[in-house]
C-alpha cells in the first residue's frame, strides 16, 4: 500500500493530536479541514465517518476513526520512526496507559467537569474509572516516576497523553499538578510538536477570517 495519507481536522479538535504524531513520524498528507457543524454531517463525509467528526484518517483504501486509535495504528504501520513499542515489556505499559487514557481517564474528565457528575462511593465500582481522584491520581503516580510512558523512550503513547494533559490544564479540567506540568513542557520542546501547533495555529487564523 501506498504511504497515500488524508487527514480530516479542524484545528480545535483532537486533531491536533493527530497533526502532533504526523509530524513526528514525518509523514506526508493531505489536509481536509471541516468546519463543525453541517460540513461534518454531509452524506460524503457521513460515509466515512459516519459519526460525523474529526479527526479521521484515510490511508489508501483504510479508515481510521478515534484518536488514539489513529496514533497507536500510524505508530505501527509506519514503524521506522520507532514511536510503537519493540519489547513485550513495552507493549505492556503501552497498552495499558493509552486505553487507560482514552478510556477510564477520559470518562472522568468529561464527567466530572461536563455533568459534574460524581458517583456514590456505592455506585463507583460500576464505573471504568471510580471516581475523578482516582484517574488522575493513577496516571499522576507513573509520571512521577517514568520520564515518557514507556520509561526512557518516547513513544506515541506519550503523544496522545502529554497532548490530553496540556489540553486539560489549559482549559481547566485536568489539575496543575507539577509532574504534569513538567511532563507537558518537557514534551512541548520538541521540534514535531511545535511544527504541529505552528500548522493548526495557521489554519484556525483561516478558519477565523473565512
Amino acid at each position: 500500500m501506498s504511504n497515500n495519507l488524508t487527514f480530516y481536522t479542524n484545528p480545535q479538535s483532537r486533531g491536533c493530536i493527530v497533526r502532533w504524531m504526523l509530524e513526528e513520524l514525518g509523514l506526508s498528507y493531505r489536509t481536509e479541514v471541516l468546519e463543525y457543524g453541517e460540513p461534518m454531517k454531509t452524506p460524503k463525509y457521513l460515509a466515512i465517518n459516519p459519526m460525523g467528526k474529526v479527526p479521521t484518517v484515510i490511508h489508501g483504501e483504510r479508515i481510521i476513526t478515534e484518536t488514539a486509535a489513529i496514533c497507536v495504528y500510524l505508530a505501527e504501520v509506519f514503524g521506522n520512526a520507532e514511536l510503537a513499542p519493540k519489547s513485550d515489556d513495552e507493549k505492556a505499559s503501552y497498552y495499558r496507559w493509552m486505553f487507560f487514557a482514552a478510556g477510564p481517564m477520559e470518562q472522568a474528565i468529561v464527567n466530572k467537569n461536563i455533568f459534574g457528575d460524581e458517583a456514590s462511593a456505592d455506585n463507583q465500582m460500576m464505573l471504568g474509572y471510580g471516581n475523578y481522584q482516582l484517574a488522575l491520581d493513577t496516571l499522576s503516580e507513573w509520571i512521577k516516576s517514568n520520564p515518557y510512558i514507556l520509561g526512557e523512550r518516547f513513544t506515541a503513547a506519550d503523544v496522545y497523553i502529554a497532548a490530553q494533559l496540556g489540553w486539560g490544564m489549559e482549559f481547566g479540567t485536568i489539575e496543575k499538578r507539577k509532574e504534569f506540568q513538567e511532563y507537558v513542557e518537557r514534551l512541548s520542546k520538541r521540534e514535531a510538536f511545535q511544527r504541529a501547533q505552528a500548522l493548526d495555529q495557521a489554519l484556525l487564523k483561516e478558519v477565523d477570517e473565512a
